[in-house]
């Protein structure tokens, strides 16, 4: 089981937030090539982020549960994800009214994007 590690340093956040870059109306990736050494080949490094302006807390922590929940589906699934990457997801305010399933699939997209 691959397990969600979310970074903690300013300095892993400003080297994501300089490479690459996949939007859509529901959420940003950003992505770069890992530089945090993975010993065990088990964590995936990722964030979510969702500005204060979007909503109250509440809003704001059910978009990153929505988000983080799609991810853990996407790595049970084998190739979905590239595990030598360390993402940021950015959420928006239309991925809280947005249903679960049609989420599912604009980030399985997205992550394939990343792979090419």
């Amino acid at each position: 089981m691959i397990k969600l590690e979310s970074l903690k340093k300013k300095e892993h956040f400003l080297l994501v937030l300089k490479n690459r870059i996949i939007n859509n109306d529901f959420f940003s990736i950003y992505c770069k090539k890992n530089f945090i050494h993975n010993k065990k080949k088990n964590k995936l490094y990722i964030s979510f982020v969702i500005k204060k302006k979007i909503g109250n807390a509440v809003k704001r922590n059910r978009i990153k549960r929505k988000l983080r929940s799609i991810v853990q589906k996407l790595t049970k699934i084998n190739g979905a994800i590239n595990l030598n990457y360390t993402y940021i997801v950015f959420g928006k305010t239309k991925s809280y009214k947005e249903n679960h399933i049609s989420l599912y699939e604009r980030m399985e997209q997205s992550f394939k994007k990343i792979k090419n």
